[in-house]
């Protein structure tokens, strides 16, 4: 690591590597050692105070030396954080301070990195567009820093904070629609000015998040401000990747929030100096009265966003990027556990929510359970909605992403399935919407409550984790630890299935992914039954 090592406290001015100091073009920051791991927490990447709500941030700068050794603030939220969430999902969520100054990031890198340029993983965390942040146990990055990579895990603004789209009617707000993605612009800026600092390789640098995380992802992929930024990336388990919300849905949400908070249009000033605490609780009011459609989410406004991601122009924008995606088996599970009473409801009441949810008639709904049930003898009518509402958000996310690229862009896509079952709660979450997470940063001790403790979450975490550094090193995920892995191409869909004995399959249940294809897609900021206003 190119540091410089000082002292602290009473051992001012010895030599003493347990406490290393960067010096970073905003400044310098004291970090901590233990073991093989620096660690570099709520490092200030950008300031959005001054006036700077819904305008675009400008790089941090400080004087003296910044101990960097608790997180930094998580961005403003309706989620009420770790302690409101059932033990099994703790791991995910934090109990971290909130404050609109939440511009910072995290860095875990080998401790010997001054030696060698490590390849670098810039993860963006879940919760959608809306919560979330980089501090939970589970994304805690020492883990995967011990196989020889940098990992930088960032907050950045959302929800009302993040993707409140001002700009048809200030120009002082153009960009405030993608606020929250612009942020990200920033972090993955200071992660090229600097991460050589700590060790980190600036020219391979691969993205990655989880969920709305993923979303990020896919959605850098398509701003040319993000271009040369990144160099691979991965999409894990992202239900929105496909279609962010258009200029007339991004309008219609910011009325229903100036109704809400009773402030007419020609006053947006007065939004902009608002309390955060009002702005924040004007949110679930907003929602409701947009019929429940949270169009608080990046914005298609022709200046950052040209076209939704994976479009054929967006595609163009990072042809030249491997991409690594996929999902979990039953990823609707894991929301579905809050209420077990999902799992025990007659095939009549499964039924029509499905048709419900897909939007289509009952005679339609009825062949997509049926086809679902075939060969699931032991399913309940609960665990076959679950299976349909996990796919049609998720499967039909990633495989038709990996279609998109397969036919226009020059990089190679590979695929991924995550099949293993985890035992918790007597079996019933499967393979969940969030699984992936404990394996591929090597936490799964720190999640046992929702992998188990079983000894071959091991070896998942070895294949899993292997896979993710090896795409992080080269831009293909072959390894030791796995079958050679095909990139995804038609009309095979060769995809990896995590599972107790993982394997490639081609095109694994494609009955299923069938009949999925013949309902309309999946419109990401809609609740359940609702439709698009």
């Amino acid at each position: 690591m190119s540091a410089q090592r000082h002292g602290s406290g009473g051992t001012r001015g010895r030599h003493t590597p347990s406490r290393p100091v960067v010096d970073t073009a905003g400044g310098r920051v004291r970090g901590t050692t233990a073991g093989e791991v620096s660690v570099f927490k709520g490092i200030p990447y950008g300031n959005v105070a001054g006036g700077s709500r819904f305008r675009q941030a400008v790089p941090a700068r400080w004087t003296g030396i910044r101990d960097s050794d608790r997180y930094g603030p998580s961005a403003p939220q309706v989620h009420p954080g770790a302690g409101a969430v059932p033990i099994h999902l703790a791991w995910i969520f934090d109990t971290e301070r909130r404050s609109e100054d939440c511009l910072v990031l995290n860095v875990f890198a080998p401790a010997d990195g001054g030696r060698h340029r490590a390849p670098v993983m810039v993860f963006f965390h879940g919760g959608g567009f809306a919560n979330g942040s980089a501090s939970p146990i589970g994304l805690d990055g020492r883990n995967l820093a011990r196989r020889g990579i940098v990992v930088v895990s960032i907050n950045h603004r959302l929800n009302v904070f993040g993707h409140l789209f001002l700009g048809l009617d200030d120009e002082r707000y153009a960009d405030s629609g993608n606020i929250g993605l612009l942020d990200v612009v920033l972090a993955l800026r200071w992660v090229r000015e600097n991460i050589s600092q700590f060790g980190g390789d600036p020219c391979r640098v691969t993205i990655f998040g989880q969920s709305g995380g993923g979303s990020k992802v896919a959605g850098l992929m398509a701003m040319p401000a993000a271009e040369g930024l990144f160099h691979r990336a991965i999409i894990q388990s992202a239900s929105s990747a496909l279609r962010f919300a258009t200029i007339e849905e991004a309008a219609r949400n910011t009325h229903h929030l100036l109704e809400v908070l009773q402030i007419d249009q020609s006053r947006l000033h007065a939004v902009a100096d608002l309390p955060g605490k009002v702005l924040l609780e004007a949110v679930p009011a907003t929602i409701a009265a947009a019929g429940g459609v949270d169009n608080f989410r990046p914005v298609i406004d022709g200046r950052h966003l040209p076209a939704q991601p994976f479009a054929d122009d967006a595609i163009g924008t990072s042809s030249d990027i491997p991409l690594l995606m996929g999902w979990c088996e039953t990823e609707q599970r894991a929301a579905f556990s809050l209420a077990p009473e999902n799992f025990t409801q007659t095939w009549g009441q499964a039924l029509e929510r499905v048709g419900r949810f897909l939007d289509v008639p009952r005679t339609l709904a009825s062949t997509v359970m049926s086809t679902y049930a075939d060969g699931r003898p032991q399913d309940s009518p609960g665990d076959v909605m679950a299976l349909v509402y996990g796919d049609h958000r998720y499967r039909r996310t990633a495989t038709r992403a990996a279609e998109l690229r397969v036919a226009a862009a020059d990089a190679a896509t590979y695929v991924y399935l995550v099949k293993w079952r985890s035992p918790v709660l007597g079996g019933s979450l499967r393979s969940p919407h969030m699984l992936c997470l404990p394996f591929v940063f090597r936490n799964v001790d720190h999640a046992n409550k929702f992998v188990g403790t079983e000894p071959d979450r091991y070896r998942l975490q070895d294949e899993m984790s292997q896979a993710w550094v090896a795409f992080a090193r080269t831009g293909s995920p072959d390894c030791a630890e796995l079958p050679r892995w095909p990139r995804y191409s038609l009309p095979g869909r060769p995809t990896m299935v995590f599972d107790r004995h993982t394997a490639v399959e081609q095109d694994p249940a494609a009955r299923e992914r069938a009949v999925l294809e013949s309902c309309p897609p999946y419109l990401p900021a809609e609740a359940e039954g609702g439709r698009r206003r």
